[in-house]
Formats: C-alpha cells, structure tokens, sequence
C-alpha cells in the first residue's frame, strides 16, 4: 500500500537523507523557475502549482528521481533531455550521477510558459 503524504515537507521527510536533499535541491529549482510557485500533493507526489494549477510533478525513488511532464522544446533541449528521457512524458534522473539541476530548470521554466494564459 502506498504511504499518502498531507504535505510535500512530510514526502520528503520520508526519504533517506541523501534522496532528500536532492528532492529539496529539485523542489527549489523548481520554486525558482515558476513565477507564483505552490505546491501540494497530487497523485500522491509532490507538485508545483502556478494560480492554483498544477504544472510539474516531481518524485523520489530508490534509485532516481523524477520530474513529469516533459515540455515541448528546440532541437538543443530535446537533445539535452535525451539522455533522462523515460517514456514520452517522464525524466529519470540516476541519484548515483550527478543531477542536472540547471536542465530540471530549464524543464519547469518552459512548462510554466507553455501553462501560461
């Protein structure tokens, strides 16, 4: 069964040390790229919200941690994406490689202008 989480403070409380540094190392980069970024549970994994709307979900697991959906992008992002890609619309990032924390960036800013009005 799986453990539901009220806050996305009480998901990464959840994690080993070293997962959950890296999950608050994504949570903020994605807080960062999101103007008006909140956050909530939904689907029982963290996600990032602008006016109330979900626009990332970001999840840790054993051995990587994820960020879905993947947003439409040039040539040169999809080419940089590509080696994370895990189906057509999830990143997989290894946790024993060094995480792309400017490309998850870069993942949430262009979600953010494509959600936009």
């Amino acid at each position: 069964m799986t453990t539901k989480f009220d806050t996305v403070d009480a998901y990464l409380a959840s994690f080993p040390e070293a997962t959950r540094t890296v999950l608050e190392r994504v949570r903020g980069v994605l807080h960062d790229q999101i103007p008006g970024a909140g956050e909530r549970i939904s689907y029982d994994i963290p996600t990032v919200t602008a006016a109330g709307k979900p626009v990332v979900y970001f999840a840790g697991w054993k051995n990587h941690v994820s960020v879905y959906p993947l947003p439409d992008g040039d040539e040169a992002f999809a080419a940089d994406l590509a080696p994370y890609r895990s189906g057509p619309g999830t990143a997989k990032f290894p946790l024993r490689k060094p995480i792309p924390y400017e490309l998850i960036g870069r993942i949430a800013a262009l979600l953010a202008e494509q959600r936009a009005p």
